[in-house]
């Protein structure tokens, strides 16, 4: 029954159970019905469901038996190695995230004057609508960042002149604004956090325009706005590292889906952002950290390597941290050999541990990349190569920069909407179709129950069925 002053959630809480009770279905009936689970093969590929322009992940090729065959990790936007990219940031000294946003947006490099002309436009619109900040940041905090930026996309609408007009150039504008501001928005939620909900000094800076994505939001979350020109360049290198990963991702999926409904900007890439935020996608580095956490309370001997082995084999053995048999930031769904995005950033975090201090805890870093496979191999044998990923390393490198970590995730978010952005529109001028998968339904019909002829089946036990395959319910029968 059903009481008012019931503030335990009981009344919920039994119906909960309920419904976890009639909604589990056999492992069995996905193997019968040859259900690609999560859109995946049973070794792991993903089930192709379209095709794309924007960027493509490597992690092994089919030779001329038809057999997959690993190679090292390749990430590729628009054609163009990522890596390539990188060192010709690195040539010129110059900051990369907003290169990268120009390619994979209109598919080709751009030239310094292209570049120069869209990086000032980017600058200029950093800044939020009047009033924003104040009615749709403060005027209701969120514990989480993810939680807040979704906000802040969807409440963007508002402020659209023209936010159903689905041409191109109208979302492309809306895009590029999004793309501007999510670092404003991330920044700005971050501090409204601090004050409402740590107890801690808020403080609003303003962007300048004439600063990189990675420079203004590190000027951003920091009370004195200053920074140093190696922070701002790895931060630049980690956005660039994240801006894309291929359609098949959790996140870029999920924009593919709710463009082909037809919606607005504002609504798909409010939807990929939940998607981001999922602890399976966007906070795996937090993982990282709060393993290393537990490596380092644990471990006696930074640098010995038999140590360090044997408390992984603990980690492995479900013995040790949160018992899952996981060492986080080891694996990846397509790269085998190694991922190009763990090297690049792991090189440069070398850089920023000697400006920091904290090369011993790199080195661990280090031993732990090279152990960790071998280790998860000990346990499950060669049933798939593994490889250290980016998430490895990049909770370190967000660690040594200062930034807090109820914002990796968001920093993720603030690189992936150039993605994203990509994706959105590569569905409206290419997919024409509403996605719609099928669902075997493996439920029994059954015959209609008047009112007054239905028993209640006590929540705690799930509904069971006779041989006849008639429903009996529980015990209380």
């Amino acid at each position: 029954m059903f009481d008012e002053s019931d503030e335990s959630g009981g009344f919920v809480k039994n119906l909960s159970k309920l419904a976890e009770n009639n909604d589990p279905i056999e492992t069995s009936l996905y193997e019968k019905y040859d259900v690609k689970r999560g859109l995946r093969y049973s070794d792991g590929r993903g089930v192709l469901v379209g095709l794309t322009r924007i960027g493509d992940v490597v992690g092994y090729e089919i030779d001329s038996t038809g057999k997959k065959v690993a190679v090292p990790g390749r990430l590729i936007y628009r054609g163009y190695s990522v890596e390539d990219i990188v060192r010709d940031t690195e040539r010129r000294h110059q900051f990369g995230y907003e290169q990268c946003v120009y390619l994979l947006l209109f598919g080709e490099l751009p030239t310094q004057r292209q570049l120069d002309e869209f990086t000032s436009f980017l600058g200029t619109l950093r800044t939020l609508p009047p009033n924003f900040t104040e009615d749709m940041i403060m005027k209701a905090p969120s514990s989480d960042i993810m939680n807040k930026i979704a906000r802040g996309v969807l409440a963007s609408y508002s402020y659209d002149p023209d936010p159903e007009n689905r041409d191109i150039a109208n979302i492309l504008r809306q895009c590029v604004e999004l793309i501007s501001r999510f670092s404003t928005l991330a920044a700005y939620g971050y501090q409204a956090k601090r004050r409402y909900y740590d107890g801690k000094s808020m403080y609003i800076h303003n962007p300048v325009p004439t600063l990189s994505t990675a420079e203004n939001f590190l000027r951003l979350i920091r009370s004195d706005k200053s920074y140093t020109r190696l922070e701002a360049e790895v931060l630049d290198l980690a956005l660039i590292l994240h801006a894309e990963h291929g359609g098949g991702n959790n996140s870029s999926l999920t924009i593919h889906v709710v463009s082909s409904a037809d919606t607005d900007t504002y609504s798909a890439v409010a939807a990929a952002v939940g998607s981001l935020k999922g602890r399976r996608h966007g906070g795996a580095n937090i993982r990282v950290i709060e393993m290393m956490d537990d490596i380092k309370a644990h471990v006696n001997d930074w640098s010995d390597e038999n140590e360090i082995a044997e408390y992984l084999r603990k980690i492995a053995r479900k013995e040790a941290f949160d018992h899952t048999g996981l060492i986080y930031g080891q694996g990846h769904a397509v790269y085998t050999i190694s991922d190009p995005r763990a090297i690049l950033l792991r090189d440069k975090a070398a850089e920023l541990a000697k400006e920091k201090g904290c090369e011993e805890e790199f080195n661990l870093y280090r031993i732990i990349e090279r152990l960790a496979p071998q280790i998860l191999y000990e346990f499950h044998g060669d049933k798939k190569r593994i490889c250290t990923n980016v998430d490895f390393y990049s909770g370190f490198v967000y660690t040594m920069l200062n930034i807090p970590r109820e914002l990796f995730t968001p920093l993720f978010a603030i690189s992936r909407i150039a993605g994203w952005s990509a994706h959105r529109i590569e569905e409206i001028v290419a997919g024409g179709r509403i996605y719609r998968p099928a669902y075997k339904n493996v439920s029994e019909e059954r015959a209609y129950v008047p009112i007054e002829d239905r028993v209640e089946h006590d929540p705690v036990c799930p509904v069971k069925k006779d041989d006849s395959g008639v429903v009996t319910g529980g015990p209380s029968d």
